[in-house]
């Protein structure tokens, strides 16, 4: 099945991915900040991402190609089945030396994510699905949240997304914890850590098309803030936002989510 088949280049790109991430850990690598205040890219970014451009579509000619740190093509609208990578999911926390960064790769076919990793380096943690086969961290199946009730759920979120603004009624009384890499942070939630991740700015697609197989082949929920399912390859490879929890949660903290009025 080429979903199998892809899942095994993933998994062989993410290792190589993390051998160069490890060679500039904690390394003083050089820095550039991106134009529009679009953040840091290190070196290693630049390096994972030129050697996974090159072996990916080295090995499968006719995928299309969406990468953070790759300047984009249009020509991969025309492609139904792409590459949708974050060399580094997480550069400010691989800047400051820190562990919890990530990388992020995933193809989607016409729209959907089909295969998806997610690799830890530094923790070496390997999380991995498609869209036929469980998901699974290090070989051994995974699974999201019971949880149901928004009081006390654990949910990974920045200190803005807990605006009184944002939300219907009083903030939710949950506990509010935070990891640099969305990549990650779904990947938690996939792997039952914690109960939800959630997001309301706009999304880079790059960020969540790995870890959105990742959570719904652990059994739980992945839609944007308006409650509709993330697609992907978009021509403007953002979404509106990012929520994923376990199914009984989902819907209970989405409902506490203010929607705008039209």
């Amino acid at each position: 099945m080429q979903a199998t088949e892809d899942l095994k280049l993933l998994i062989d790109a993410a290792h190589a991915s993390g051998d160069i991430a490890r060679t500039y850990f904690q390394a003083d690598p050089e820095v550039w900040h991106k134009d529009g205040n679009a953040g840091p890219v290190t070196e290693a970014d630049l390096e994972i991402d030129t050697m996974l451009r090159t072996d990916l579509l080295a090995a499968r000619a006719t995928y299309g190609w969406l990468s953070e740190e790759t300047e984009d093509d249009e020509a991969r609208l025309s492609h139904d089945r792409v590459f949708i990578v974050d060399p580094i999911d997480g550069t400010r926390a691989f800047i400051a030396g820190e562990r919890h960064f990530s990388h992020s790769l995933a193809i989607s076919e016409n729209g959907r994510i089909t295969t998806a990793v997610v690799y830890v380096p530094m923790m070496d943690l390997l999380f991995a699905a498609t869209d036929s086969s469980a998901a699974t961290l290090n070989g051994a199946p995974i699974a999201a949240s019971s949880q149901s009730v928004v009081d006390g759920a654990t949910v990974l979120a920045t200190k803005p997304n807990m605006d009184p603004n944002n939300w219907v009624g009083s903030v939710p009384n949950i506990q509010r914890k935070f990891r640099p890499s969305l990549a990650y942070r779904l990947c938690l939630v996939a792997q039952g850590r914690y109960d939800a991740m959630l997001t309301l700015r706009d999304c880079w697609e790059w960020d969540i098309a790995a870890g959105d197989l990742i959570v719904r082949k652990a059994g739980g929920i992945v839609t944007d803030r308006h409650d509709s399912p993330l697609m992907f390859n978009s021509p403007h490879p953002k979404t509106k936002g990012c929520h994923a929890a376990g199914p009984n949660l989902h819907k209970a903290l989405q409902a506490k989510i203010r929607q705008p009025e039209f």
